[in-house]
């Protein structure tokens, strides 16, 4: 394709980007994207493409959250709005209680709002009842938890089959498709392992496998590093990274600086509201970004 060709062709995106987007989907507009790459600015993010609208998979508005403990009341969400787009990579960061993992709990649907609105894929969700949001958990969200939370004396493809028994997935079906998501994450020749026989960071990329399995819309780790070594949790975020380049939205909730310098947005919380939202094109992004680079000019 001609540099004349590759601009009109990007001159199309940017007045039908909706379109496209919703015919096609995340990852083929970041490969799109990624065949545009030398005809944009340096430096700036591939995902979404330049002038593309994306649509909103996260679409929360006014969202507040008030506990009674004892006599007193407290304020753990005030008023929250933000919207995260399909394919964005997020970290949501604040010290503790400042109202990060209460947010994480309810863009989760593992538990509801005080007030306000919440939409998941166009789904209202602030009116669910339990039934309705642990059905929604299941089709929509991935979860990684910083303990892991693996049965411990089950396999690794065991452990990973789990989502698929409560979506009713034959046997047969659930084998394959859990073998399919362990050696997606680098671990196809340990699946007969228990989690005793895995280290930390492996045992970590089981419970990735796992939030894989069911296809979700939605990866939310929580404190995803957080019992890993440095170089351990390096791979691991490289690995987030890698599934977000693939289309995959991503939310992580960290204290941790340096984990929160993959994302591409940057979310940060304080006595339950927001006090920063920037975007950022990162070290962790571009050295993956490099490879994608290469990749294309190959």
């Amino acid at each position: 394709m001609s540099n004349k060709e590759q601009r009109f062709t990007l001159g199309l995106l940017a007045m039908e980007g909706s379109v496209l987007s919703s015919l096609i989907g995340p990852t083929d507009m970041f490969r799109i994207a990624q065949k545009l790459a030398q005809v944009r600015d340096p430096g700036t993010p591939l995902w979404p493409p330049h002038g593309v609208l994306t649509m909103a998979l996260i679409e929360a508005r006014e969202l507040t959250k008030v506990y009674a403990m004892g006599d007193q009341t407290v304020h753990a969400l005030r008023g929250v709005s933000l919207d995260i787009e399909e394919g964005a990579f997020v970290a949501i960061m604040g010290a503790s209680g400042s109202g990060k993992s209460t947010l994480m709990n309810i863009l989760g649907c593992l538990d509801l709002p005080t007030s306000g609105e919440y939409r998941l894929a166009n789904e209202a969700v602030e009116g669910m009842q339990a039934d309705q949001l642990a059905s929604i958990r299941n089709r929509r969200i991935g979860f990684v938890f910083q303990q892991f939370n693996l049965l411990p004396r089950t396999s690794a493809l065991e452990n990973v089959e789990l989502p698929m028994v409560y979506s009713g997935v034959k046997a047969a079906l659930r084998r394959e498709r859990a073998m399919a998501a362990l050696q997606k994450v680098g671990l196809g020749e340990r699946f007969q392992h228990t989690p005793s026989e895995l280290s930390g960071g492996q045992q970590q990329r089981v419970a990735i496998a796992r939030a894989l399995v069911n296809n979700p819309q939605l990866i939310l780790a929580d404190e995803p590093t957080g019992a890993l070594d440095s170089q351990t949790s390096e791979d691991i975020m490289r690995l987030l990274t890698d599934l977000n380049g693939q289309g995959m939205t991503v939310v992580i909730v960290t204290h941790e600086a340096d984990i929160a310098a993959w994302a591409r947005r940057r979310i940060v919380f304080r006595d339950g509201r927001i006090v920063e939202d920037v975007a950022a094109w990162t070290a962790g992004q571009a050295r993956n970004d490099d490879a994608r680079d290469g990749e294309v000019a190959a």
